[in-house]
């Protein structure tokens, strides 16, 4: 006798009830998203390269964030705002040209 095999993505979208403001259950199903899997960078390139990545992905990330905190424009974003969320999301502080990334960043997804 063969047996289903269950689901694989049982625990990612499951149904939650939720009661609404008049008194309701309504059903409403919940996606939790995986991570990204890591690839390992290509080998062979300039230092230069390596360290212009990471400084884009640091400059990606301190934007979010800075976005998730309610920092809309660039002209809030000043070094000084920059390096205290970098602090409190655990990456170390970045330079002025990390800074000014960040900045750019912001101005193209403001518009």
């Amino acid at each position: 006798m063969a047996v289903a095999a269950p689901s694989k993505n049982t625990a990612a979208n499951t149904a939650v009830t939720k009661k609404t403001a008049y008194g309701k259950t309504a059903a409403r199903r919940v996606v939790r998203h995986t991570p990204m899997v890591k690839k390992p960078l290509p080998a062979g390139l300039p230092r230069e390269w390596y360290e212009a990545h990471n400084r884009r992905l640091k400059a990606m990330r301190l934007a979010i964030a800075l976005l998730d905190g309610g920092v809309y424009t660039p002209e809030r974003a000043r070094n000084r705002t920059i390096r205290t969320t970098a602090a409190r999301i655990g990456v170390h502080p970045p330079s002025n040209t990390t800074c000014r990334m960040v900045r750019s960043l912001i101005t193209e997804n403001a518009r």
